[in-house]
């Protein structure tokens, strides 16, 4: 025996009793018993064991549940209780301590107590109970009312703790604790509604952390804590409402965590969690809401399948490093406000996208809302050019997936063309401008074009009157040469010099002189743009007697065309129709 914390030493009553009744209904009492007794009115702690009291048969310090029970009733026969409520440490509870629906309006405080058997507190109505530092086989408290704080610090529970439909006024604290009951729920705490917080910082747990349609009025922290249900659910908190934070940093799980539903008005902070799950949904946040930020940072891992799909969270933060591996994220209808001190280009989202594999999931071959939805972000946040490329991987995806649905092969080839023309000349419509960039090619490269065909006579007038004429007839032959003029019924000597083209020499000619000149330029865009009217299409036009000058007319209608398509094309880029959104 000891002193009391803050209090006395506390020394065995000799002699007699000073409550006869309390021999009536007990016969002799213990040592320790004796001391409670003597002390029932102190209001100090009773610290009869120097240390966490064993299972170990100590008659010294044994304290039958039957007595703490009488006491805490009260009663004529027992003594009159301190306002504190009773406060007792360090000894071997024996026999079953049944509350079961008492109304007690003291504290209890039985620290670093042996319990022989399980606590009963169903229905009760208590102030604080403590049980900090206690051994306990288990602890069933349905329906608990307490109107102070469940106070487990370093408690070791080797049953199942029940606390179903429990309602507690101050805070639920487990800090440190273990509880082991690998099989079943370790913590039943369904619809358990807790005032303040419910922490179980640095807890270590064999067994299911079950809070499904708990309220808990601010923090729901394991910071720390080890929770061990592999192949089932570990922390089992459907429908849980947090008016505080949601913390599970550092905290490691062997199991899968289920919050789906959950409500969480202030931060859901996973940095340096590792929950493992492999081959399942490790991290179910399912339809939660989370108005502050999701934190998931700091060498978190998860091993298996982190799925948000419906959740609205406020804020994402995160670090490549902590996303799950490629196949393990679901996002579908996710909503989220922004990134903070996270990765925002569009590489590292889309990797962070691509991690999505709907059709392992036994859900559609293709979720096109999270790249949607991104994009927006994106665009809000200032980030323009990463949104476009987001909007165009997704035209991108969908598009092959389209192509993939098709039955028959003709339209499959129709499909893939199509989504070929559409990336190649505006992005799928993401990028108009492409279109443009498109046609100033082909009017350059016309312009080369029809240069060379004009440096080597392969151009020639497009007018019948003058390719009828005497002076272009008679510039296709030298000088040296006759030619014969049906049209005047006259032989005529070429004009051409030796070497000179029929083109040149006719250009030489007076006749030709109010002529237009060609330019290749005009001539290229005069065929992308037929409508243009600088009248060099009127005009001129690759001579088709040649092979170069008929590949020049291929081109040429090829330019006309392909005017026309990207021009149709631009415009409908910039006004969306060819977008699948």
């Amino acid at each position: 025996m000891g002193a009391g914390a803050g209090g006395t030493l506390i020394t065995p009553v000799s002699g007699p009793a000073p409550h006869p009744d309390l021999d009536r209904h007990f016969g002799p009492l213990t040592r320790a018993e004796a001391a409670v007794v003597a002390n029932i009115g102190v209001g100090l702690l009773d610290r009869l064991g120097t240390s966490p009291a064993t299972g170990e048969d100590q008659p010294d310090l044994n304290v039958r549940a039957e007595l703490i029970r009488y006491l805490l009733l009260g009663g004529p026969d027992v003594p009159r209780m301190h306002e504190k409520g009773i406060r007792l440490s360090g000894v071997r509870i024996t026999g079953t301590l049944d509350l079961e629906g008492c109304r007690i309006p003291h504290d209890i405080g039985l620290l670093d107590c042996w319990f022989e058997m399980t606590p009963i507190l169903r229905s009760a109505v208590i102030d604080t109970l403590s049980l900090d530092g206690s051994t306990l086989p288990g602890l069933a408290a349905d329906r608990l009312d307490a109107r102070g704080d469940l106070l487990m610090r370093a408690a070791r529970i080797t049953g199942p703790v029940v606390l179903r439909g429990a309602r507690i006024g101050g805070d639920l604290i487990m800090d440190g604790a273990e509880l082991d009951h690998p099989d079943d729920r370790a913590l039943n705490a369904e619809r358990l509604s807790v005032r303040g917080s419910a922490l179980f910082r640095g807890t270590r747990m064999r067994g299911t952390l079950a809070l499904p349609g708990a309220r808990i009025g601010d923090d729901l922290d394991l910071f720390a804590a080890h929770i061990d249900r592999a192949d089932a659910v570990a922390v089992d908190a459907g429908g849980v409402q947090i008016n505080g934070d949601l913390v599970l940093r550092r905290c490691e799980v062997r199991g899968r965590v289920e919050l789906v539903g959950a409500h969480v008005p202030g931060d859901a902070d996973f940095s340096g969690a590792i929950i493992t799950a492999p081959g399942e949904i490790a991290l179910n946040l399912n339809r939660a809401e989370v108005a502050g930020a999701f934190f998931l940072r700091h060498e978190a891992r998860i091993d298996g399948a982190l799925s948000l799909n419906g959740a609205t969270l406020g804020s994402i933060v995160d670090d490549a490093a902590s996303w799950p591996a490629p196949g393990d994220l679901l996002l579908n209808r996710c909503r989220y406000g922004g990134f903070l001190a996270a990765p925002v280009g569009a590489e590292e989202r889309l990797d962070w996208l691509s991690r999505q594999d709907p059709t392992r999931w036994g859900d559609d071959d293709f979720w096109p809302q999270p790249y949607e939805h991104l994009a927006r972000v994106l665009g809000e946040m200032g980030h323009q050019d990463d949104k476009r490329t987001v909007l165009i991987e997704k035209e991108r995806r969908q598009r092959r997936i389209r192509i993939s649905r098709a039955r028959s092969w003709t339209r499959k080839v129709f499909l893939w063309f199509s989504d070929r023309l559409l990336w190649l000349t505006t992005a799928y419509g993401r990028r108009p401008l492409v279109a443009v960039i498109w046609i100033v090619f082909f009017w350059l490269a016309g312009g080369v074009l029809f240069a060379a065909l004009e440096r080597n006579d392969n151009i020639r007038p497009n007018v019948m009157v003058v390719l009828r004429s005497p002076e272009w007839v008679l510039c296709g032959a030298t000088q040296g040469e006759t030619v014969t003029l049906p049209s005047l019924g006259l032989d005529r000597a070429g004009l051409a010099a030796e070497g000179q083209s029929q083109l040149d020499c006719w250009s030489a000619q007076p006749e030709a002189a109010a002529f237009p000149k060609f330019s290749a330029l005009m001539l290229s865009a005069d065929m992308i743009f037929p409508g243009l009217g600088s009248g060099q299409k009127d005009y001129w036009s690759p001579d088709t007697r040649s092979l170069q000058g008929y590949l020049g007319k291929i081109y040429a209608y090829f330019q006309t065309i392909a005017g026309l398509a990207l021009g149709l094309l631009a415009v409908a880029g910039f006004s969306g129709i060819v977008r699948s959104d």
